[in-house]
């Protein structure tokens, strides 16, 4: 009796244990497939409006849930853009407000393009139109400084999904030719951890060519994928990062488009050691004006 007893329950917890994954790939691959079905239309307006392809699909991704949210049904509204001078189909959906106007489309193309010509003909967003199509963070930053949105998580929030799922990789069509000549990088020190600045058009695998270091090893040690776009300026450490920052850094006012990432490489920190530091799960999302510790 004990042994069809024990038998049940480790069939129970199974089963629950199945239930539970099941719900997680199910969550996951929402984004997935949103991002397979959307990226070559947001490529598309890349190349006709000069808006990255990261931040369409980002900003498609957490406004309408990935197609999934009540306004994203109704109307296939992807991108939360209120009625202000429309004249089209309109629906009407509690946001910051109650029964607040938005606009309706016929299907989700016509979201798309009503978006890329909100940002492109509105004097507003005219000055993230001077940044280079790959840099995402200046964008996420504009837009939520434009005032797209009010949540103040905003910029760091598409910043997450774009790093996340490397939505970067759509920011650009031509591939970077392959050049011989191997760029050296001056070593600094602080910390106690040996670092490099990125240069403009730096790769990972430039940088590790240029220190004899693996491809494998930086990428470790700045916990970032192979192919992560490095700007100009970007920290690129050398060895393992600590697990908290020098006696001088006690703590650190979050700023519109960090993450815990870019944090963590600003003051040498492994990402794992700054959520503990802050007792923090791998959902939070760092705010404008939060005030994190880093030892």
């Amino acid at each position: 009796m004990k042994a069809l007893f024990r038998l049940l329950l480790f069939c129970f917890c199974l089963l629950c244990a199945f239930e539970s994954g099941a719900e997680d790939m199910s969550a996951l691959s929402s984004y997935h497939r949103y991002i397979r079905k959307y990226k070559d239309l947001a490529i598309e307006h890349q190349q006709k409006y000069k808006i990255p392809a990261s931040i369409t699909l980002a900003q498609g991704l957490l406004e309408s849930g990935a197609g999934q949210s009540d306004l994203a049904r109704r109307s296939n509204n992807h991108f939360g853009i209120k009625c202000h001078d429309w004249k089209g189909k309109r629906v009407y959906h509690d946001d910051d407000r109650r029964g607040e106007c938005f606009r309706k489309y016929s299907k989700v193309e016509d979201s798309y393009e009503d978006h890329s010509k909100f940002l492109a003909l509105r004097s507003r967003y005219a000055p993230l139109f001077r940044l280079k199509i790959t840099d995402y963070k200046g964008w996420a930053k504009g837009l939520q400084k434009c005032g797209y949105a009010t949540d103040r998580k905003y910029a760091n929030k598409l910043i997450k999904v774009i790093e996340d799922y490397k939505l970067y990789q759509y920011d650009s069509s031509k591939k970077k030719k392959k050049s011989e000549v191997v760029v050296g990088h001056t070593i600094y020190r602080s910390n106690d951890l040996l670092y490099v600045h990125a240069k403009t058009g730096d790769s990972l695998e430039d940088i590790s060519k240029s220190t004899g270091i693996s491809l494998r090893k930086l990428s470790k040690y700045n916990e970032m994928p192979k192919d992560f776009p490095l700007q100009a300026g970007d920290v690129i450490y050398l060895e393992k990062k600590k697990k908290k920052a020098d006696k001088a850094y006690s703590q650190h006012i979050v700023q519109i488009g960090e993450s815990m990432h870019s944090i963590s490489q600003q003051y040498g920190i492994q990402v794992k050691s700054l959520y503990k530091l802050n007792k923090k799960d791998k959902d939070y999302i760092p705010e404008e004006g939060d005030v994190l510790k880093l030892r």
